[in-house]
């Protein structure tokens, strides 16, 4: 009822009056409440802020602390990560691409966002980092993806952390991102877990399944105008080897975490992006 007062955390509290002050808490934190603000409406942290300054002022609480922690949490958004797994050939890259452009439909002059992922293709930033001029590590990128091997999982995070960060930087809006190729093996998953651990949210494993000679056919015609020196037979049965031993128990185990959603990758690739779509506006 309006007007009422109760006591609350040693405190008589008039809950009309609290909705007064919501208004000032607005106008003293503008930064907060507009950067946070999406397209459509609040997001949940408005909501949250909100309901943390009733409940400071109703157990005596300071409201600044409230503030001070509120914008701590927008200004140190975490990345959210969708891992995108599957052989060589499977259609990885492709499909993260066409993820990335299709990112809204315009109806009536209103654009609705389904993606807003960025993808970050962990071979892409290796072999970037290999033929970059005074590279340290180009040298031996180089060997490791000649003969099919995994490079040492402390390069390729420090390529991926220092992606997001940048990516972050320019826009705090582009947090969430499409890791295509990466946990490869336990190494991978290790080394992700002791540096990420806490600085990142895993939301899923997008797992593209495909036999291994429609893989083999299809990285075999990329090679005629790829340019990359691994898309050969010799090079593409030992990273089929290398997939099958050391990525396939990765896959497994985050089956059994209930964090897999598989998908055929052996149909045309507009199917196989439809199934995609469908997978990623579940996911939210």
């Amino acid at each position: 009822m309006e007007g009422e007062e109760r006591r609350v955390g040693g405190r008589n509290c008039n809950w009309a009056s609290l909705g007064l002050l919501l208004p000032r808490f607005e106008a003293v934190a503008p930064f907060l409440f507009e950067s946070t603000r999406p397209a459509a409406g609040r997001c949940p942290l408005i909501l949250l802020f909100r309901l943390s300054v009733v409940m400071s002022v109703a157990t005596g609480q300071q409201v600044a602390s409230v503030v001070y922690r509120a914008a701590t949490a927008a200004l140190i958004m975490k990345p959210q990560v969708v891992f995108v797994l599957g052989g060589p050939g499977a259609g990885k890259g492709t499909q993260c691409v066409r993820i990335v452009e299709k990112a809204g439909i315009v109806k009536a002059g209103i654009t609705h966002l389904f993606f807003c992922y960025t993808h970050l293709s962990a071979g892409d930033l290796l072999r970037a980092e290999q033929s970059r001029e005074g590279s340290e590590f180009g040298q031996l990128i180089d060997n490791y993806i000649k003969d099919g091997k995994i490079v040492p999982v402390e390069i390729t995070i420090n390529l991926l952390r220092k992606a997001m960060e940048e990516t972050m930087q320019i826009d705090e809006k582009k947090f969430r991102f499409l890791i295509d190729g990466f946990p490869r093996n336990e190494d991978n998953l290790q080394g992700w877990t002791a540096v990420m651990d806490g600085k990142a949210d895993v939301k899923c494993v997008l797992f593209f399944d495909c036999s291994n000679e429609v893989c083999i056919n299809r990285c075999l015609e990329r090679g005629k105008s790829s340019g990359r020196t691994d898309d050969n037979r010799a090079s593409l049965e030992k990273r089929i080897q290398t997939y099958l031993q050391s990525t396939r128990p990765i896959i497994s185990l985050y089956e059994k975490q209930g964090k897999v959603r598989t998908v055929d990758a052996s149909c045309g690739v507009d199917e196989v992006f439809a199934n995609v779509k469908t997978i990623l506006d579940k996911e939210g």
